[in-house]
């Protein structure tokens, strides 16, 4: 064992007692990070303006501050980003992550040095807990390489801005630099076909070890060695064992990921965003990732089916229940509050509390009162695949209200093949049927003949790819939406159809 290696075990044990602590008081340090949030903002522009000095409990809390999503703390923000101090948190943001909103514009959402910090040690932890697990530390003296954003950062009124895996990059550790891939250069490309292609030749001959970046990305990276090396990456990258990943649900892209690498390696998943980090998977063998519960935020949750209604209920952490469907809503030490993050999860454990991402808040088919989740589509998706011999790269679903002729309406699935199944037809009864079993209302419209079972529209290959590409979208935190209420991504895939 390597004196890197070492090191690793030990610290990592130290990590996995330390939050032991909190995962054993989930209620307690929820509540301890509640008091500190708003002790500390009390004296703000927005901790003046909602009574922060006078708020003594959830309760009180849900009378001053009603949910915001970004175009409703907008206001705050703009004050924040003209440089003025003490608006949402003390201070100035020590950066803002700029991300483009589909009614916003471009979103600023503050970090300061505080959340940038809890954002850096989840990453490092959620690494650590797997050495804490599994015992294996064979990885770390081997290269790492994560596929994110650029690192180079504007200014905006003195304070730095760029995409949070760009700021990220800023803080990879000394102990880390010389493992690290791509080089500073490389990361710097803006054009994401043209940086993958330099990654592959900067990788090509290291031993790969650990491999980062959300699927989609990573899969055209993979996809660019085979043709460099005419290898399976688990060929080319004899030490590779640890595939770490989030943003999208890994499952649909499974069976792809398990081709190009030729075998199996263990995967982390993570549940990380720009306005926090809050989940990490923390056992290789049980559904779901660890909340992060001391880190700078507090949780509240609403019934997604019930999120916009007038007066939503807002629960905190002690009354959540299993495999309901919540909207997640934040406060943190960047000086969000009571803010609708778009993210929908799903508890899967209570003890300790463990959640999957189940989809966005806005983006489900309810053309017909059916309420499809992204959670339902890619459970559908990787029981077809799981059944069949079909291969996918990317899918989208989306409803096809109006129909030619006398045709009922349905979903109609685009999907883009690696290797298309033999029999189509079973693939399409599966994604069918299991959407079904998951979603009552569906089945109730199928079985009423309002709606006819769904089609699938197959799109050639790399047309996802170009698609984004159209968008300004290839590459980086960019994915493409899974699903839609109406038929803007769909109409624009359409002329990438087969």
């Amino acid at each position: 064992m390597s004196l890197k290696s070492f090191a690793a075990k030990i610290f990592a044990s130290y990590v996995a007692r330390k939050t032991a602590k909190w995962v054993d008081n989930p209620i307690e340090t929820q509540n301890r990070v509640f008091r500190k949030l708003l002790r500390k903002a009390a004296s703000t522009k927005f901790g003046q303006d909602h009574g922060f000095d006078r708020i003594t409990s959830h309760e009180e809390f849900i009378k001053r501050v009603p949910i915001r999503d970004y175009e409703a703390l907008k206001p705050y923000v703009e004050e924040v980003v003209a440089g003025k101090p003490d608006i949402l948190w003390p201070g100035k943001p020590a950066y803002f992550a700029k991300t483009s909103g589909t009614t916003s514009g471009a979103k600023y959402i503050p970090i300061t040095d505080t959340s940038i910090k809890h954002q850096v040690n989840a990453s490092r932890n959620a690494i650590l807990n797997y050495i804490d697990e599994t015992g294996n530390t064979e990885f770390v003296s081997g290269k790492m390489i994560f596929l994110q954003g650029s690192p180079i950062l504007q200014e905006k009124n003195g304070i730095k801005l760029g995409r949070l895996s760009g700021i990220s990059a800023h803080y990879v550790p000394n102990y880390l630099q010389k493992n690290r891939l791509p080089s500073w250069e490389t990361n710097c490309i803006e054009d994401w076909e043209t940086k993958v292609n330099a990654i592959v030749e900067e990788t090509v001959d290291e031993n790969m070890t650990v491999i980062a970046g959300i699927p989609s990305w990573v899969q055209m990276y993979f996809e660019r060695l085979q043709v460099r090396t005419g290898k399976k990456v688990g060929q080319l990258f004899d030490n590779f064992q640890l595939f770490i990943y989030g943003g999208v649900n890994y499952e649909p892209y499974r069976a792809k990921f398990e081709n190009l690498i030729g075998r199996k390696v263990d995967s982390i998943e993570l549940f990380p965003a720009s306005e926090g980090f809050f989940a990490y998977q923390n056992s290789q063998t049980e559904k779901g990732m660890l909340l992060l519960l001391d880190a700078g935020i507090f949780y509240e949750f609403v019934k997604a089916d019930a999120f916009f209604d007038e007066n939503p209920k807002r629960i905190t952490l002690k009354d959540v229940e299993l495999g309901v469907n919540y909207a997640m809503v934040i406060s943190t030490d960047a000086g969000l509050w009571a803010y609708d993050l778009g993210d929908t999860v799903q508890f899967t454990s209570l003890k300790p509390y463990k959640v999957i991402v189940s989809g966005r808040i806005k983006h489900f088919i309810s053309a017909f009162g059916e309420h499809v989740i992204a959670k339902e589509v890619e459970e559908s998706m990787r029981l077809a695949i799981a059944d069949t011999d079909a291969r996918i790269n990317e899918f989208t679903v989306a409803p096809k209200i109006v129909p030619e002729g006398d045709q009922l309406p349905y979903h109609e699935w685009l999907v883009e093949f690696e290797q298309e199944p033999s029999d189509l037809e079973k693939f399409i009864e599966i994604l069918d049927a299991s959407l079904q079993e998951q979603n009552s209302y569906y089945f109730d419209l199928i079985d009423g003949k309002i709606l006819q079972r769904l089609k699938v529209v197959r799109i050639k290959k790399g047309g996802f790819n170009d698609y984004m590409k159209s968008k300004g979208k290839l590459g980086g935190q960019n994915k493409v939406q899974r699903l839609s209420n109406d038929r803007t991504v769909a109409d624009a895939l359409s002329k990438f159809k087969i």
